[in-house]
């Protein structure tokens, strides 16, 4: 009797929490995510990560192409001298929070391209499993084996790509998203590295049956959350990020952070100076860029901005 009174008592708080994870998202889904002057305003609290928060080198054009699945569009950024750079470019493909489909973020979008990436991303309302970024990749590889594309002047990727340099980066589903889009689809194996940022808490995701396992989690990952009411008290508090953290095997190289005075929706971009960084390092092979994370004087491990850091990079 205990025992179902105890199971009843679980199910009535995972219910209560599916209801305030509703309520949180719908009212985030009712304006911009991100701020189109972000990266004046967004506040750093070192040097690494006030030069990628910064714009980059690159003006960035768009393109967009229709798809035959639920999330409507391909939107893709990119440098807009691509076809004279004198090397194939990296892609970050991005995984959608709940009704944050890209085209509530376009600025952070933009922000990473202009840092020399390709970077994909969906109207996707379902990103936990990681289905949109396995097509987004599949996409990617079609159009640099492709030199025309249907109602498109002209393909500027075609051979233009850096297929063993892509990277996932999510937000809140979409942090679950990064994690199945490694572990569960049929080219997870060409994805180097993963970030996500206030990736739902384990037993909430198995709640909404958003299951994922961290433990399976082969590439280099980068996790981060804030301290406010949303995250600490529903989608992922500090010891749930670490529970996720912890699950990663210590083989992996891994990295969390989470940043105080901000809350669930701020993390899409409060560390993107961090991201950008991150997939910098992990892609691009900048030197600069990975002193934010290596070695006993990392920049993010000292930033007063952040809390809670943990790392296994030496």
């Amino acid at each position: 009797m205990k025992k179902m009174i105890k199971l009843f008592l679980v199910i009535i708080v995972i219910v209560i929490a599916i209801c305030l994870v509703a309520i949180l998202l719908l009212n985030l889904s009712r304006r911009m995510a991100v701020p189109n002057d972000y990266t004046a305003t967004v506040q750093t609290g070192g040097d690494i990560e006030a030069k990628y928060l910064a714009m980059g080198e690159y003006d960035v054009s768009y393109l967009e192409m229709g798809g035959l699945h639920d999330f409507k569009k391909y939107e893709i950024y990119y440098p807009s001298n691509i076809a004279s750079m004198a090397k194939k470019l990296p892609v970050v493909i991005f995984s959608n929070g709940t009704g944050i489909p890209a085209s509530k973020y376009p600025a952070l979008l933009k922000h990473l391209a202009s840092w020399g990436f390709i970077v994909m991303a969906t109207e996707e309302d379902h990103s936990w499993n990681g289905f949109s970024s396995e097509m987004c990749l599949r996409t990617i590889i079609s159009l640099n084996d492709t030199e025309a594309v249907e109602m498109w002047e002209s393909n500027p990727f075609y051979q233009r790509v850096d297929l063993e340099n892509i990277g996932v980066s999510g937000h809140s589903q979409g942090g679950v998203g990064v994690i199945n889009a490694v572990n569960e689809n049929k080219h997870g194996a060409m994805i180097k590295t993963i970030f996500s940022a206030s990736p739902t808490n384990m037993t909430l995701a198995q709640g909404l049956q958003w299951e994922y396992d961290p433990s399976l989690i082969s590439v280099p990952v980068f996790f981060v959350s804030s301290t406010g009411d949303s995250d600490e008290k529903l989608v992922v508090s500090g010891q749930q990020l670490q529970d996720i953290y912890d699950a990663v095997p210590n083989t992996v190289d891994k990295i969390m952070a989470r940043r105080p005075n901000a809350d669930h929706g701020d993390m899409l971009y409060y560390a993107d100076g961090y991201m950008t960084a991150w997939f910098m390092w992990q892609l691009q092979d900048d030197e600069y860029a990975s002193n934010a994370f290596i070695g006993k004087d990392a920049e993010i491990l000292s930033n007063k901005l952040y809390q809670d850091q943990n790392s296994n990079f030496q």
